[in-house]
């Protein structure tokens, strides 16, 4: 059972939330719903299409329930999906929706999840899907993510981002689907976005046993209990907590402020581990002058939590990116 949050500790509504949906005036969509977000004080990123919404925003909760009421009364979108957490703090400075070509990015044209996605599995469902050997189950999360934890038996495409996907399906099709009857595929992701549009993708590509976990990884966490589980690892997420374990309870893993990749504690033993600065899988990446800065800008992190204000470089909320849920 999930440890029941002290609302008065962490005062801060976190709302992650998508939809697709055909929303082809989405242009004339941006500026009411930023005023409404502003009058509010919601703070995030939110991200606006012709095939839906895609983001994370932060505030009270009246005044996220009064966005999302707003969003609601939008065209197919009365089933907006909406995960919720809380923060201590606000982990925004500031709101911004963005008008983009995609809400999650494939690089695909002609994939429309709101009408050709695959079939819904609940979480309840998931593990006797997972668990025929006819079914291929597919992980459509990066490989960073993949790192930290994953099911049992999943392939990982270890893909940089979500719009590698593609490619990656082209060089293994033969090899995954070469069978004279078509396989059952079964995909997921951290909260349903990547998979229900790479599920629309497959069908695009000609199959048509496709599945997708309803709800994504944090769906399954939250509801299937820790000794029923196929769940192995922890599932980083996109915001301050940065990972997450069975019944969503905090995780292990810390991040990176050089790459914003997550960080065991076995991680953190390495000699290219330095707070703030690098971590074994980045320090290759940076120079001594890059590593420097961000030495810099840690100090400066430390020195403002001893004086009890926000530093503007100490955001952990990764939102906002189009190749994440």
């Amino acid at each position: 059972m999930t440890t029941p949050i002290d609302a008065s500790a962490r005062p801060i509504c976190v709302a992650a939330l998508y939809r697709f949906a055909s929303l082809a005036q989405f242009e004339q969509l941006r500026e009411p719903l930023k005023r409404l977000c502003d009058d509010q004080g919601i703070k995030g990123t939110l991200l606006l299409a012709s095939e839906g919404i895609n983001g994370t925003i932060a505030g009270s909760r009246a005044g996220i329930d009064r966005v999302l009421d707003h969003i609601r009364s939008w065209p197919d979108c009365a089933d907006l999906d909406v995960k919720f957490s809380s923060a201590a703090t606000m982990p925004f400075h500031r709101m911004k929706v963005r008008l983009k070509q995609e809400i999650v990015t494939l690089g695909q044209p002609g994939i429309d999840p709101a009408a050709n996605a695959g079939t819904y599995v609940d979480p309840q469902d998931w593990n006797a899907l997972i668990d025929d050997p006819d079914t291929i189950v597919i992980d459509t999360r990066n490989d960073y993510e993949v790192s930290i934890g994953t099911f049992a038996g999943s392939i990982n495409p270890m893909t940089g981002t979500f719009r590698d996907f593609p490619e990656w399906f082209a060089r293994e099709r033969e090899r995954l689907l070469g069978s004279e009857r078509p396989p059952r595929v079964a995909m997921f992701c951290t909260g349903g976005i990547r998979c229900e549009k790479a599920s629309a993708f497959l069908k695009k590509e000609g199959l048509e046993d496709v599945f997708h976990l309803k709800g994504g990884i944090l769906a399954y966490l939250e509801t299937v209990p820790e000794e029923e589980s196929r769940w192995q690892g922890e599932c980083f997420v996109f915001d301050q907590r940065v990972a997450v374990g069975h019944a969503l309870s905090d995780g292990t893993h810390e991040l990176c402020f050089a790459c914003r990749r997550p960080v065991s504690p076995s991680d953190k033993l390495s000699p290219m581990y330095e707070a703030g600065v690098s971590c074994a899988a980045c320090h290759s990446e940076r120079d001594d002058d890059r590593r420097a800065s961000y030495r810099e800008r840690h100090r400066q992190e430390i020195r403002a939590a001893e004086q009890g204000r926000a530093h503007v470089g100490a955001v952990l909320a990764a939102t906002g990116r189009d190749d994440v849920d």
